[in-house]
C-alpha cells in the first residue's frame, strides 16, 4: 500500500466515483487501491480538518490522518456499515490524537502556547480573521471530548444526533459537553467572548 498522501492525489475511475462509500468498502477490502483511493478523496478533507483542530493546529494533524486511513486500509472490514464510515474514522483519529499527545506533552504545550497568543497589532480593529485566530486558540484549550463535540457540530455542521453517534455517546452526554464547551469559551475569551460566541449560540439546535 502506497502512502495516502499520494493514494488521495491520484485520479479514481470514473466507475469508483459514481459507487456508493458501502461498494467501495467492499472493494477495498478486497484491497482495490482505486476504490480505496476514492474513499479518501471523499473523506479526507473532513477527517484532516477534524484532527487539525483536536491538535490545535499543529503539523501531526497530517500524520494522524494518513494513519487512520491507513488503519481502514488495513482492515475494512472493521467498519460493518458504510453509514458509520465517517464516525469511525472520527473515532480513529481522535484516539491518535490523544496517544501522540500523552507521548509528547513538552512539545504539545510549547505548540499550545505558540498558538494561544491572542494578542492583535497596537491600535488594530478586530476583524474577522482575528476572530478566528482567537477564537482557534481558545478552543485548542478546552478538555478533548468538549474539543470534538464542538468540532463536529458547530464546525463541521453535524447534527446533534450525528455527532452523538460519532463519539458514541447519548444525544444528552453530547448537549452537555457542547454546554461546558460553551461555558468555558465564555470565562476564556472574557471581554471579546459574547461577541465571538454568537454564532455559537444557535448551532446544534
Amino acid at each position: 500500500m502506497t502512502d495516502v498522501a499520494v493514494q488521495k492525489g491520484e485520479t479514481s475511475s470514473s466507475n469508483w466515483c459514481a459507487a456508493s462509500d458501502a461498494d467501495l468498502l467492499t472493494a477495498a477490502a478486497k484491497q482495490n487501491q482505486q476504490a480505496f483511493a476514492e474513499l479518501v478523496s471523499r473523506h479526507y478533507q473532513a477527517i484532516h480538518r477534524i484532527s487539525w483542530r483536536l491538535c490545535a493546529g499543529h503539523v501531526d494533524a497530517e500524520d494522524v490522518t494518513q494513519e487512520a486511513f491507513l488503519r481502514l486500509w488495513n482492515n475494512p472490514n472493521q467498519v460493518r456499515e458504510a453509514g458509520a464510515l465517517k464516525g469511525w474514522l472520527i473515532r480513529v483519529a481522535t484516539n491518535l490524537v490523544m496517544d501522540r499527545f500523552r507521548k509528547k506533552p513538552m512539545q504539545d504545550l510549547e505548540q499550545a502556547a505558540e498558538i494561544a497568543d491572542p494578542a492583535p497589532h497596537a491600535g488594530a480593529v478586530m476583524d474577522q480573521n482575528f476572530i478566528a485566530k482567537r477564537m482557534d486558540a481558545v478552543i485548542a484549550l478546552l478538555p478533548d471530548r468538549q474539543k470534538l463535540a464542538l468540532t463536529l457540530v458547530h464546525f463541521e455542521h453535524m447534527t446533534n444526533i450525528a455527532a452523538a453517534a460519532a463519539m458514541e455517546i447519548s444525544v444528552d452526554a453530547l448537549e452537555s459537553l457542547l454546554a461546558r464547551a460553551r461555558r468555558g469559551l465564555k470565562l476564556m475569551l472574557a471581554q471579546d467572548g459574547q461577541s465571538m460566541l454568537a454564532a455559537l449560540s444557535t448551532e446544534g439546535e
